[in-house]
């Protein structure tokens, strides 16, 4: 198969995904916090920003617009800032092999947990504001921090991220019990090629 009708096929995956996940918030009534939604996704209890700091690769994800120009090794790198604050540079392959990079910042709004946070990225409406409501949700870790599950209050986005290009069985097991416990479908999630790790995008359920 040529890469140009690979992209094609991918991209109308993406698409129909996404299309789903639009009708699925519209079914459940919007984002949380109006009257009479349903609670968002739980953080974990506490996130040690010190061991959750350094990069991740992610593995898998709900599609959203920002990432369809990614064909592999989707990366986010998290570093301390001088005003205390978390970087955020994001980064990836297209499909015409070039890097893509985007950079912003991450602040903590809950200090109890430190697992809810508004992400911000200049020059990207409706996220260009460095204080915001939470858009980030550290919902699942492992407990050697070697993969997260992160997604939003509403639960129409998803990534699961990992230190390294691969889980094992165990590890994927427990990211799937995590997504549900979450409120989501694994079937929404796609999985993300990496070098080293899953070469193809299929729903989480079935690969």
């Amino acid at each position: 198969m040529h890469r140009r009708d690979s992209l094609r096929m991918s991209t109308r995956l993406l698409v129909g995904v996404v299309s789903a996940l639009s009708v699925t918030a519209l079914a459940a009534g919007g984002a949380s916090g109006e009257p009479g939604s349903v609670a968002g996704p739980a953080p974990v209890p506490r996130l040690e920003l010190d061991r959750y700091l350094g990069t991740w690769r992610q593995l898998a994800a709900v599609p959203q617009y920002f990432n369809l120009a990614c064909a592999r090794d989707t990366q986010a790198n998290y570093t301390l800032d001088p005003q205390g604050n978390i970087a955020v540079r994001n980064t990836c392959t297209t499909w015409s092999n070039t890097q893509n990079e985007i950079n912003g910042t991450a602040v903590v709004n809950d200090r109890e947990t430190g697992a809810q946070l508004h992400v911000s990225f200049p020059g990207v409406p409706t996220q260009d504001s460095l204080n915001g409501p939470t858009n980030y949700i550290v919902t699942a870790l492992g407990p050697d921090y070697s993969w997260a599950v992160v997604t939003d209050p509403s639960g129409t986005s998803g990534f699961v991220l990992a230190r390294a290009a691969s889980l094992d069985a165990d590890a994927w097991q427990q990211v799937r019990a995590a997504i549900v416990a979450a409120g989501q479908n694994p079937c929404l999630y796609l999985t993300s090629p990496t070098t080293g790790g899953e070469s193809r995008i299929v729903p989480l359920c079935v690969s």
